[in-house]
């Protein structure tokens, strides 16, 4: 039977990485795919930030195509930034039931049946992909949305990854704290195999070429697009979810 599944994000570009390859996996198998997304992502990195806010919102459009997404939607919050770009009055500052209002506008409408959010770390410590969490569980409390499925990281891959690429010039890690970044092994309740969808996700990953540059070093997404196809679905072909308990 089809599903609805809604996924939700903090910026353009936080949709492919983490469950891009589920999401194509998804729409594949004809279920309903529906893209949330708080903000714009105008305070993210970019070797040319002009009009950065609206160049990623058509990169987000173009992602969600090569996903295969049936709807997308932009709740219009400010992006609170991080470290250097850290600007006030951001999503991550929004009281949570306001916050979740236009997420469960979304949930109700579309009967969702799953909902896609971030771990409580919100992976990495980012400030919105925290709000992520918080504001996603609450609107599926209110929206009565059944399954909530916190995207996320096995924080021992992720631990060997790093240390694999360490040796390469010019790469740097930018996990600030690997021993609570994302989720343990452990702890990690569904593995989806997303090997046959690699093409989709890679394409929808190219689709982000503000994200390609800046900030200095290699970015993450630039890394990853260099690896051929054979390393690319090693790397990248399991997205991996922590089921929360329903209540």
């Amino acid at each position: 039977m089809p599903l609805t599944i809604v996924s939700f994000h903090a910026h353009p570009d936080d949709e492919v990485l983490l469950t891009g390859g589920s999401l194509a996996r998804a729409a594949a198998e004809g279920h309903r795919v529906v893209l949330v997304v708080a903000t714009d992502g105008a305070a993210g990195l970019a070797a040319d930030t002009a009009e950065l806010g609206a160049r990623r919102r058509g990169e987000l459009a173009a992602s969600a195509t090569a996903l295969g997404c049936a709807r997308v939607v932009w709740l219009g919050h400010a992006d609170s930034g991080w470290g250097d770009s850290a600007r006030p009055g951001g999503f991550s500052e929004v009281e949570t039931d306001v916050a979740a209002a236009g997420l469960v506008d979304v949930l109700r409408a579309e009967s969702a049946d799953v909902l896609t959010v971030y771990d409580p770390a919100g992976g990495y410590g980012h400030p919105d992909h925290v709000a992520v969490h918080r504001v996603g569980v609450r609107a599926a409390e209110l929206a009565g949305t059944p399954r909530v499925l916190e995207a996320t990281i096995d924080r021992r891959l992720l631990q060997r990854a790093v240390r694999a690429v360490s040796w390469i010039p010019g790469v740097h890690a930018r996990v600030a704290d690997l021993d609570h970044a994302y989720t343990a092994h452990e702890d990690i309740t569904l593995v989806v195999d997303v090997r046959a969808h690699c093409a989709a996700k890679r394409a929808a990953m190219r689709a982000h070429a503000s994200q390609a540059g800046g900030g200095g070093g290699v970015r993450t997404l630039a890394l990853l697009l260099r690896l051929p196809g054979p390393l690319f679905r090693l790397a990248l072909g399991r997205e991996f979810y922590v089921e929360r308990a329903r209540s």
